[in-house]
């Protein structure tokens, strides 16, 4: 696979995770013992909105994978 496709799948696999990242958080915000009170909602934010990036960082180092050397065979 050349670096240009892989380039544009993670592309597209980055742009997934984010949109998956971002409802899932919104969506466990809602649970009680965050939503009551303003320090945890604080915490959490901070934590999931920075979270997002461990899963980011394969497909990333995967997209900058130098293409393989073609042999003459």
């Amino acid at each position: 696979m050349t670096i240009r496709t892989r380039k544009f799948l993670g592309a597209i696999l980055l742009l997934v995770l984010a949109t998956v990242w971002a409802l899932l958080g919104m969506a466990l915000a809602q649970m009680p013992w965050i939503a009551e009170s303003g320090w945890r909602q604080a915490i959490y934010y901070v934590v999931v909105g920075m979270g997002w990036v461990l899963p980011a960082m394969p497909i990333v180092s995967w997209m900058q994978r130098p293409d393989r050397a073609k042999s003459n065979s």
